[in-house]
C-alpha cells in the first residue's frame, strides 16, 4: 500500500507559478499510474492531471492545458505538477493519487482509476 504526500501549495498572485510535490511510499512508484485532482468549496474533486507509469503517456484537463505540466521521476518517488499562467479559479485543494490497476485515454480522467489519495494541499490564487 502506497501512501502520498503533497505539498508546495499556497498562495500565489493570479499569473503567477507554483510547483506541487507528491512523495510516494510504501509501494513501488514505478508501477502506479499518478494523476492530480482538485477540489473547490462546494465542488466536486475533478481531474487536473495524469501519467502513466513510465511518463510516456499524459492527460490533462481541457481548464489546465498548456498551463500545467505533470512530471514524475520514478528514481525519487515523486511527482510533480509544475503550475503556471495561474488563475483564481484554479484555487483549489490539490490531491495526488496513484492507482495501480492502470487506465488510459479517458479512463484516466476517473476517480476510480486510483485507490489511493492523499490529504491535498491549498492552493490559493488571488485576483
Amino acid at each position: 500500500q502506497v501512501q502520498l504526500v503533497e505539498s508546495g501549495g499556497g498562495l500565489v498572485q493570479a499569473g503567477g507559478s507554483l510547483r506541487l510535490s507528491c512523495a510516494a511510499s510504501g509501494g513501488t512508484f514505478s508501477r502506479y499510474t499518478m494523476a492530480w485532482f482538485r477540489q473547490a468549496p462546494g465542488k466536486e474533486r475533478e481531474f487536473v492531471a495524469a501519467m502513466s507509469r513510465s511518463g510516456g503517456s499524459t492527460y490533462y484537463a481541457d481548464s489546465v492545458k498548456g498551463r500545467f505540466t505533470i512530471s514524475r521521476d520514478n528514481a525519487k518517488n515523486t511527482v510533480y505538477l509544475q503550475m503556471n499562467s495561474l488563475k483564481p479559479e484554479d484555487t483549489a485543494v490539490y490531491y495526488c493519487a496513484a492507482g495501480l490497476r492502470g487506465c488510459s485515454g479517458y479512463g484516466c480522467y476517473s476517480r476510480y482509476a486510483y485507490e489511493y489519495w492523499g490529504q491535498g494541499t491549498q492552493v490559493t490564487v488571488s485576483s
